[in-house]
């Protein structure tokens, strides 16, 4: 042990410069990409005081943003957990042909941009695409309203959860799922009872990234929704006209909001982590 010890080859930063070089640059880099934006939102937004900043944020138009984007959420969150469920089972408790085109489909909305995934669904859904006069004549409105907002939600947030849950599915096989059914469990409460739990914190992870994607969305929701002040505007969107019209302040104050979701988010993961270690690296359990 001791010669392999001697005979190990330097690592990148092993030197005495190397390493504070390194550190340096990160810590620089974060310092100018991440902290400071983060920091200048929150001044911004805080520095006419705090009343100002909670006028800011109680106008009518803001108010129904914040509303709208958290409503989004309360729908676009359990689809989608609920799928990446059922994806990730599917994926990796069954064989059947096509599973790599499943996977892929899964995983198909990390390379799409997502404006073109609701330039898309306008294609399918709006008044000239596939479904729209049938749509139309049906009474059904779906562009331009808040369906269309949770369409575009569903679609860019697809493979969070799924992606997080899989490599644990995968990892832990069906032992644990045939011994249950083996003394008499149902398949729904082998599902609930051995599978869920077994997946519990890395299932958490991945509803917390969906949530933040979701209520933090601007391309494809831009789109679809057709950005109308006060009836479907998200919270992104509210930030940027209230930027278009000069008032710097309430555009900021809304930010916080937003970037408190994503702090939160921050912390939501550090406890995940704290909790299970092994979550992400396909041991966690």
């Amino acid at each position: 042990m001791a010669g392999r010890a001697m005979n190990r080859r330097p690592r990148v930063g092993d030197g005495p410069i190397a390493k504070p070089l390194i550190l340096g640059l990160v810590i620089v880099t974060a310092a100018l990409v991440i902290v400071g934006p983060l920091a200048v939102i929150f001044y911004e937004a805080l520095k006419l005081g705090v009343g100002t900043y909670l006028a800011n944020l109680a106008t009518p138009d803001t108010r129904h943003a914040i509303w709208l984007t958290v409503a989004t959420a309360l729908l676009a969150v359990p689809i989608n957990a609920a799928f990446g469920i059922a994806a990730a089972y599917a994926i990796a408790k069954f064989e059947f042909r096509g599973k790599g085109l499943l996977t892929a489909l899964v995983e198909l909305p990390f390379s799409i941009s997502p404006i073109v995934a609701g330039v898309a669904y306008l294609f399918v859904y709006g008044a000239q695409g596939w479904f729209g006069p049938y749509l139309q004549d049906a009474g059904i409105k779906i562009m331009f309203a808040y369906p269309a907002i949770v369409l575009a939600s569903l679609f860019v947030t697809a493979p969070f959860v799924a992606r997080e849950i899989l490599p644990l599915m995968q990892a832990q096989g069906s032992t644990e799922e045939e011994a249950a059914l083996s003394l008499g469990a149902s398949g729904w409460r082998t599902l609930f009872s051995v599978t869920l739990p077994n997946i519990r914190w890395a299932l958490f992870y991945g509803v917390l990234l969906t949530n933040a994607r979701v209520m933090g969305e601007f391309g494809a929701v831009s789109v679809v929704s057709g950005s109308i002040r006060g009836v479907t505007n998200t919270a992104p969107l509210q930030i940027e006209l209230l930027y278009q019209d000069y008032n710097a302040a309430g555009a900021f104050a809304a930010a916080t909001v937003l970037a408190g979701i994503a702090l939160l988010t921050i912390v939501g993961k550090i406890v995940v982590e704290r909790m299970d270690p092994d979550v992400g690296s396909g041991k966690a359990g």
